[in-house]
């Protein structure tokens, strides 16, 4: 015979209990998860697109710092441009610095060739050229020229340009795509060394 006292005394769950117990901590663990995972993914992203703003930002300083230099324009249109100017504060002569897209359009490339002496008296070192990367992850927007020529009353010329001479500033619009989004910069710039002798 069973004792009373004892069966009422034990405790513990049932079976439907501890399947509904195991189900809600899955519920809010899985939420939690979920929660976390894309705080982080966010996180990470706004990581990247600041570094990518920051990078941008200071490519788009040192062109401007290289054409605000420029003494010529020597080619002008909307996706290339070749100016004479300093390329680098430590150089002795102006290179002829020639500023375009990689083959698959995902890099801004500076090409960059030395003149022997300033010009009209020096010539082109061509074993002296090198190229060097501008902009990585380059994109380009629908509707917005990478370079732009400003005449003297400040408007945007229209290409084709035939005489150089004209140009009295240039704008750059630069853009990096990174994943989702994209940074957009544009920074205009006016001739102070302009050379009209050469």
């Amino acid at each position: 015979m069973l004792n009373k006292d004892v069966i009422e005394d034990e405790k513990g769950f049932t079976l439907v209990e501890l399947v509904i117990g195991l189900t809600l901590t899955v519920v809010i663990l899985t939420a939690a998860f979920t929660f976390f995972n894309n705080s982080l993914q966010q996180y990470l992203w706004l990581q990247k697109d600041g570094m990518s703003s920051s990078e941008l930002a200071a490519q788009t300083q040192r062109i401007a710092s290289v054409m605000r230099g420029a003494t010529d324009v020597v080619l002008a249109s909307n996706t290339e441009m070749t100016i004479y100017a300093y390329f680098s504060p430590s150089d002795t002569y102006v290179s002829e610095v020639h500023y375009y897209k990689s083959n698959d359009g995902t890099q801004l490339l500076a090409q960059v060739t030395p003149f022997t002496a300033n010009p009209p008296n020096g010539v082109l070192d061509t074993s002296k050229t090198r190229v060097s990367q501008v902009v990585d992850d380059f994109y380009t927007k629908d509707g917005v020229n990478t370079f732009e020529y400003i005449d003297s009353s400040g408007n945007t010329m229209t290409l084709p340009i035939t005489e150089k001479h004209t140009i009295k500033g240039l704008r750059i619009n630069l853009v990096s795509k990174p994943p989702g989004a994209s940074n957009s910069l544009s920074v205009q710039v006016s001739l102070r060394n302009r050379k009209t002798n050469l």
